[in-house]
Parts: structure tokens; C-alpha cells; sequence
């Protein structure tokens, strides 16, 4: 059997808070967002991870920390930053409100632009050529760590990581339109030589903020 693949996708960030496509932008996590990581984190406690992979903006590296924290402080993971799992790409629509634009262009080619495979957006990315890099990345660098028994740890993105699940889950592109991966949510796989799913188990947290 193949070493466990934990996937997360990021916290909150400051922009996930207001709603704005954020892509390729730095933008910190929000106090909801840490403490996600953090939750997060609990919920991976007695997991042993031997190498993280983290994308080029910062809050995954923030949300990082946040799951260490969580597994508990004296951990330490090696991670390596990898630009092949960064967010898609927004182009012009990177830093506009997601819901204004939808009242620009109508519900159906705003969902096309959200979810579809194909779906340009001028000066940006489509999901489809997201995969491209994401996918080799994961077929030549993690898949062979997996193969090896090592258990790694990817935090990446909704688009990066939705990339990923329709390779490693073998999602068709009609389907992919369907497919989310939700804030809170840890997926765990074991996979075959190709990196396809063998097994899958999905962890969930709580993602309020607890009171003050």
C-alpha cells in the first residue's frame, strides 16, 4: 500500500473573507482562517508526515504553520514550495468581488468561469490548463514519495486542488463542474503506480470562529 496524501486547501484569507478572486495574489489569512489551519491540524494529530508541499502564495505557508500547530508544536515537516500547485490565475478578474461579477455577466457564464474545465478568462488561467502543470507535478515529484510508503502533505487551492482530484479520482470534464473542494476539509488517499485513488477518506472540521 501506497504512504497516506493529505490534502488541504488553505484557511481563509482576507480577500476569501470579502468575497474578491484572490488566484495568484499574496494575501494573508484572516484569525478564522488560522484557526481553520489549526483545527485542521487536530484533526491530523497521530498522522506522521514526512514532506509538505506548499504553493508560492503565502497563506499557504500561513495555513502550514497553522496545521503544524495543531499536530502540535514540536513538529517540524520539510516542505518545498511549488509554483505547478499555485491558484488559478484570474486575469482581469483577479481582485473583483465574485458576486458582482456574477450580476455583470449572468449566473451561467459566471458558473462556466468558476467551475467549468475550459472556460477562458482574459489574461488568465482555465481549470484545464491548471492541470496541465499540477497534474505532472504530482505524477513526477509526489507520486513516487507515495510509492516509497511516505506519507506528504499538499496545501494548495480550490482550482489547484480540484485539478489534482480529477486526476487522482479519474473525474471526467463534464463532471468536473460538479466538483469542490470546500473549506475545512482534509482529504486522505492511498493511491495505485499511476496515482490514482485506491482508498479515500475524508476528515471535515468546524469552521466558526469559537467565542470570545
Amino acid at each position: 500500500m501506497s504512504g497516506q496524501l493529505i490534502v488541504l486547501r488553505h484557511g481563509e484569507s482576507k480577500w476569501n473573507a470579502r468575497g474578491v478572486w484572490t488566484g495568484t495574489r499574496n494575501v494573508d489569512l484572516t484569525d478564522k482562517g488560522t484557526h481553520e489551519a489549526e483545527l485542521m491540524g487536530e484533526q491530523c494529530r497521530g498522522m506522521h508526515v514526512d514532506v509538505a508541499f506548499i504553493s508560492q502564495q503565502v497563506r499557504t505557508l500561513e495555513t502550514l504553520h497553522g496545521v503544524l500547530k495543531g499536530m502540535g508544536h514540536h513538529l517540524h515537516v520539510p516542505y518545498h514550495i511549488s509554483g505547478a500547485i499555485n491558484e488559478r490565475d484570474y486575469g482581469i478578474y483577479t481582485g473583483k468581488n465574485k458576486w458582482h461579477i456574477e450580476q455583470e455577466i449572468g449566473e451561467g457564464r459566471f458558473e462556466a468561469i468558476r467551475r467549468g474545465w475550459d472556460t477562458p478568462i482574459p489574461e488568465g488561467e482555465t481549470l484545464k490548463q491548471v492541470y496541465a502543470r499540477s497534474v505532472p507535478f504530482y505524477q513526477q515529484t509526489v507520486v513516487p514519495l507515495l510509492l516509497e510508503g511516505k506519507n506528504v502533505m499538499i496545501i494548495a487551492h480550490g482550482n489547484s486542488i480540484r485539478s489534482l482530484m480529477k486526476y487522482i479520482e479519474s473525474i471526467s470534464d463534464a463532471k468536473v463542474v460538479n466538483l469542490e473542494m470546500i473549506f475545512g476539509t482534509i482529504l486522505i488517499y492511498h493511491v495505485d503506480e499511476a496515482g490514482r485513488m485506491t482508498h479515500k477518506e475524508i476528515k471535515t472540521i468546524a469552521t466558526e470562529l469559537p467565542p470570545a
